[in-house]
C-alpha cells in the first residue's frame, strides 16, 4: 500500500466548494489537509484542523507499514538528498522519506499553518528539526515560492485536489533536478472499515455513506481517481513505474484502526448527513456514538480497506 498523507476523501467530507487546493490528507486520508483558504486558522477552523490533524496522525500509524513499502520501491538512481513533499499534512510522508533516506533533507509544503505545526512539532520530538524545512503556500498559486532544485518530490493524496493539475504538474517538473523523480500518491478513496453485512440493522450502510460523498465530490474534484500517467507525460515526464496496491489491514493488529474508523466516518457525517435516509443516519449515529453498545468501537471485526496507486515519473 502507499504512504502518504492521509485519505483524500476523509476532510473532502466537508467541503463541496472548489477551492479544496495546495496539499493532502493522506491520505490518506483522504486526508481535508489539500484546502487553500489564506485566512489564519482560528475558532472553527482551528477546531477543523484538530480534527484533520488526527486523522491524519492515525492515517500514518496505521498505514506506516505500507508507506515504507512505497519509499522503498522508489525507482531512484541515487539517495536523494533534497526532498519536497507537496501536500504534507502532518507528515506522514516527510518523516517516512527522512527515515528511508538518512541523508535528505525534506521541505515540506502545506496551506495549513495547523497542520505544519504539528509537523514542526513532531520533527523536534524526533530529533530532525534541523532537516526539516516548512512552507506554507497554495499550490494552486500560478507562482510557487521557491522550493529549490529537489532531486525528489513526493505528492500523496494531494494532487486530484488541485483546480490545475496541469499547471502544478508543470510546475514540478520544472522545479525537479535533471533527473530527478516525482512520486505520485492517491488513494482509490476513503478507507472502509466495517464488513459488508454490518452494522446488523443496516447492511451496507458504510458504501451508501461513501456512494453520498462521492455525489458531492464529482463536481469539484473531477481528478480524484484520475489515470495520472497520461498527465504526467504531457508534462514532461517519463513514467518508469506505476503500482496499484491493496490495502486490507485486519481490526486487530491495532487499536488505532478503531480511531481512524471514528474519526473518519464522524467527519464524513457532517458533509453526508443531509443525503442519508433517516434510517442510515441513525444507524451511523449508533456507530459513532462512543457511549453506546453499538460504538465502533466495540466491533471486533474491523479493518482497514482501500487501493492505493502509485506513479514514479523522471524529469
Amino acid at each position: 500500500m502507499l504512504g502518504a498523507h492521509g485519505p483524500p476523501n476523509v476532510g473532502d467530507m466537508n467541503q463541496t466548494h472548489p477551492h479544496n487546493r495546495g496539499h493532502g490528507h493522506d491520505h490518506g486520508a483522504q486526508h481535508d489537509h489539500h484546502r487553500g483558504h489564506g485566512h489564519q486558522e482560528h475558532g472553527h477552523q482551528g477546531r477543523d484542523a484538530d480534527a484533520q490533524g488526527e486523522i491524519l496522525d492515525l492515517d500514518a500509524e496505521v498505514l506506516a507499514e505500507h508507506t515504507d513499502s512505497i519509499t522503498a520501491w522508489l525507482p531512484l538512481t541515487a539517495e536523494p538528498r533534497r526532498i519536497v513533499d507537496l501536500g504534507c499534512g502532518t507528515g506522514a510522508g516527510a518523516f517516512a522519506l527522512l527515515d528511508r533516506f538518512p541523508g535528505a533533507r525534506v521541505t515540506a509544503v502545506d496551506t495549513s499553518d495547523g497542520h505544519l505545526q504539528r509537523l514542526r512539532d513532531k520533527a523536534r520530538a524526533l530529533g530532525v528539526e534541523e532537516r526539516v524545512r516548512t512552507v506554507r503556500a497554495d499550490l494552486d498559486a500560478p507562482d510557487w515560492p521557491d522550493l529549490g532544485s529537489p532531486d525528489l518530490v513526493w505528492a500523496s493524496a494531494s494532487m486530484h485536489h488541485m483546480a490545475r493539475p496541469d499547471r502544478a504538474l508543470r510546475s514540478v517538473h520544472d522545479a525537479l533536478a535533471p533527473g530527478g523523480l516525482f512520486a505520485v500518491v492517491e488513494l482509490a478513496g476513503f478507507p472502509r472499515f466495517l464488513p459488508g453485512d454490518a452494522p446488523e440493522d443496516r447492511p451496507g450502510l458504510e458504501e451508501r455513506v461513501h456512494a453520498a460523498a462521492d455525489r458531492l465530490h464529482a463536481e469539484h474534484m473531477p481528478h480524484r481517481g484520475a489515470d495520472w500517467g497520461p498527465m504526467l507525460t504531457a508534462a514532461g515526464f517519463t513514467v518508469e513505474g506505476e503500482r496499484t496496491i491493496a490495502v486490507d489491514i485486519g481490526g486487530s493488529r491495532s487499536e488505532a484502526v478503531g480511531r481512524y474508523a471514528l474519526s473518519g466516518l464522524r467527519r464524513i457525517r457532517t458533509g453526508v448527513a443531509g443525503e442519508l435516509s433517516p434510517e442510515d443516519l441513525a444507524a451511523l449515529d449508533r456507530l459513532l456514538d462512543t457511549d453506546g453498545p453499538h460504538s465502533i468501537l466495540r466491533r471486533d471485526d474491523l479493518a482497514v480497506r482501500t487501493e492505493r496507486a502509485v506513479w514514479a515519473a523522471r524529469r
